[in-house]
């Protein structure tokens, strides 16, 4: 019997379905295999992480105390009687946060007002794109622009203003974390049903109403958990504080005055000439796992809080 080349054409083609059937099959069962594995990857990670910071912060607390590196006022790592009270870099963290918390969440959350309820859809998508660009700017650039722009400027407004202050870093920081708390909030916003615009509308409410009354409190969980976020952004920084906060350890509350953060103490460390295995070496680790602590804690306040105030449509 003889075969055609229509014959062959069809099972060349058959065979060759056949075996891209078999290709994707072996991709199907390949694929789950590989995510698997790097989520494992990223998992293992984090414990590592978690047991490295651990294990040195131990050997720290065998030769401090405790309660004295968490209530101790004073921080002397490299005096003749070295001391490390942990106190004044928690408040100059918490200040030097609070201060951009301050700058940021009314600027932030008017922006994403204006961007989701104001502007017009064409406005909204030139706007935020170029709002999201100082997302983009590297910290070491803000921290430079808070210590040769803003303390001069400051200094010219507030008498005393020391040349490294923790208010210049601190209203850097919020000028930082505005996009984060305005991309997150108007995000959150903008996934508001339209209806629930519309029937505030009809029953005579002004858009400010409507704005104030209806859509802030549907989208509130979504704008709390970018003011959380925003803040263990804050918490984290590392090069602005490093820059324009100075390394005094003292113990103030006074904004106008030096203060050292947690991050920035991190970096003094490893930067100096610590040696490995010395009392100030491990602190440095004993610092890093409060900072991690610090920053867990607030990404589980913003968890909680996601799924506390959700809503639902």
């Amino acid at each position: 019997m003889k075969v055609s080349n229509k014959d062959v054409n069809v099972r060349a083609l058959i065979n060759q379905q056949s075996k891209s059937k078999q290709f994707f099959k072996a991709m199907e069962k390949l694929i789950p295999l590989v995510l698997k594995g790097l989520t494992a990857i990223s998992i293992l990670t984090t414990g590592l992480i978690i047991f490295t910071l651990l294990a040195e912060t131990l050997e720290f607390f065998k030769q401090v105390p405790f309660l004295d590196f968490f209530t101790g006022t004073e921080l002397k790592p490299l005096s003749q009687h070295p001391e490390f009270g942990i106190l004044p870099l928690i408040i100059g963290t918490i200040t030097s946060s609070f201060i951009a918390m301050i700058v940021a969440a009314p600027i932030g959350l008017m922006s994403a007002i204006f961007l989701s309820e104001y502007a017009s859809d064409r406005l909204r998508k030139m706007l935020k794109p170029v709002l999201e660009v100082l997302a983009g700017i590297p910290t070491i650039v803000y921290g430079f622009f808070a210590f040769t722009f803003v303390t001069p400027l400051l200094k010219g407004m507030i008498p005393g203003l020391e040349t490294t202050n923790i208010l210049s870093p601190g209203i850097v920081m919020g000028i930082m974390i505005i996009p984060m708390i305005a991309s997150l909030s108007e995000d959150a916003m903008h996934s508001v049903p339209q209806s629930m615009r519309e029937g505030a509308l009809a029953l005579g409410a002004t858009k400010l109403e409507v704005t104030l009354k209806v859509i802030i409190p549907a989208a509130l969980s979504g704008i709390i958990s970018s003011f959380v976020l925003a803040i263990s952004r804050a918490i984290g920084e590392t090069m602005i504080v490093t820059i324009a906060s100075g390394s005094s350890k003292q113990l103030t509350f006074d904004i106008t005055q030096s203060m050292q953060t947690m991050t920035a103490y991190i970096v003094e460390v490893t930067s100096g000439d610590a040696p490995a295995g010395s009392t100030i070496y491990y602190s440095l680790y004993a610092v890093a796992l409060t900072l991690f602590a610090f920053t867990l804690l607030m990404n589980l306040f913003a968890r909680y809080i996601s799924r506390r105030f959700r809503e639902e449509y």
